[in-house]
């Protein structure tokens, strides 16, 4: 067994998923599946560029996988030795066995994960969703989190953008089935540019390859039977989270972070204003912020480049320190 192996990994049997494409796996990564109570969760990693460098989590957004950080983890594999999960009914992890797709729910898989991987702590990379779960993280974990780097991530905002609003009614009862029924004579391609004209600055900025690449992940995600129900599942667990208050509500969490984070906003962010980048560098006690103008919500697929140089910066200056 390799040091990176676990008891309980393995392939990902038909029994866990159903038949479906098979998930893509960029040159240089790996995919491998680990049982855990409860949950099973698909883990994507690249060797690092050598040995004995500190381990890194990335956890992607609603919608996304494991894939939304194929761009900017071998920009990092000099300095840590990194790897993406799928969150439970996202990418290639099946349902959690209890059906809890809270941010807390999301949390918890991410905390059993890394208590059983005996990896900690990591630096965490969060995206959206996955910014709130890492942020739920790093405040009810602190010994799993050496540094926090937050991606758009998804914090209650009082007055919520126009343009989010969609995405917000998925987690109303129905909508989501609903939307999948009047849509299915959609092409993959047409929800993808969809997806894109949402998610990103300047959709233009996406290359053939990597479009063609994004219409067969969503060709293959949408034959998922279980595809609706997470993101509708998961929809609702973000406008839960933005509603509930006192010490558990995500920006209270925010303020106990102890570890050293930073914060990267996107100016065409369409999904989380960049307005909340001025209280989000309040409230995190040991913050830094990157703001990029043309970035839209998803920075690390964008401008992975200027990510990976700041989230190296912030490692360098805890290793000086």
């Amino acid at each position: 067994m390799s040091s990176t192996e676990l008891p309980g990994v393995s392939a990902v049997t038909a029994a866990a998923a159903p038949k479906v494409a098979a998930v893509r796996v960029a040159e240089g990564e790996e995919l491998r599946s680990v049982a855990l109570p409860g949950l099973t969760l698909s883990i994507r990693s690249r060797p690092p560029s050598r040995s004995g460098l500190p381990p890194a989590l990335y956890v992607h957004g609603l919608g996304g996988s494991s894939q939304n950080w194929s761009a900017l983890m071998p920009l990092l594999a000099d300095a840590v030795d990194g790897e993406a999960v799928d969150l439970p009914g996202f990418g290639n992890s099946p349902p959690p066995d209890d059906g809890n797709y809270s941010v807390t729910g999301h949390a918890r898989a991410v905390i059993r994960y890394l208590d059983a991987a005996g990896r900690a702590p990591v630096h965490l990379l969060g995206n959206s969703l996955g910014g709130a779960v890492a942020t739920r993280v790093a405040a009810v974990r602190p010994d799993l989190v050496r540094t926090l780097t937050l991606v758009s991530p998804a914090l209650p905002e009082l007055r919520v953008q126009r343009t989010a609003v969609p995405t917000g009614l998925l987690a109303l009862p129905g909508v989501a089935r609903l939307f999948g029924r009047m849509t299915r004579d959609w092409t993959a391609e047409r929800r993808t540019r969809g997806m894109m004209a949402l998610c990103y600055g300047d959709p233009g900025r996406v290359s053939a390859e990597a479009m063609d690449h994004a219409v067969a992940e969503m060709e293959r995600r949408t034959q998922l039977p279980y595809f609706w129900e997470a993101m509708a599942r998961s929809a609702r667990g973000i406008v839960d989270a933005y509603t509930l208050g006192g010490q558990h509500g995500l920006w209270r969490q925010a303020e106990r972070v102890l570890a050293p984070t930073l914060l990267v906003y996107g100016g065409r962010d369409q999904l989380v204003s960049y307005r909340m980048a001025r209280r989000a560098a309040a409230a995190f006690r040991d913050s830094q912020l990157l703001t990029l103008p043309d970035a839209g919500h998803v920075a690390m697929m964008e401008y992975p480049e200027t990510v990976a140089d700041a989230v190296r910066e912030m490692i360098d200056d805890i290793d000086r320190s």
